[in-house]
């Protein structure tokens, strides 16, 4: 999966997810601020990201995340420590 491809995914989740507007979703989105995302929303996009990446979402890495190009980066490393 190319970045892109990741970054389209994500924001294809956020928008359904929370009910959002696909093109207000760029990678500099602040999860918080910008996409009014709470820790609860944050729990749900973690369960989403497993389900994307088969893998278990480590919750420190997930704290780090403010926004949409962290989102991107973090599945980036999930899929590579996935595929080596």
């Amino acid at each position: 999966m190319t970045r892109d491809e990741i970054f389209t995914e994500v924001q294809k989740n956020l928008a359904e997810m929370f009910s959002l507007d696909v093109s207000a979703i760029t990678e500099d989105s602040r999860l918080r601020d910008d996409l009014d995302l709470d820790s609860i929303d944050a729990i749900d996009l973690a369960v989403r990201l497993q389900d994307l990446t088969g893998k278990r979402v480590d919750e420190s890495r997930l704290r780090e995340v403010r926004t949409v190009r962290d989102v991107v980066e973090l599945i980036e490393r999930m899929l590579t420590a996935h595929a080596g």
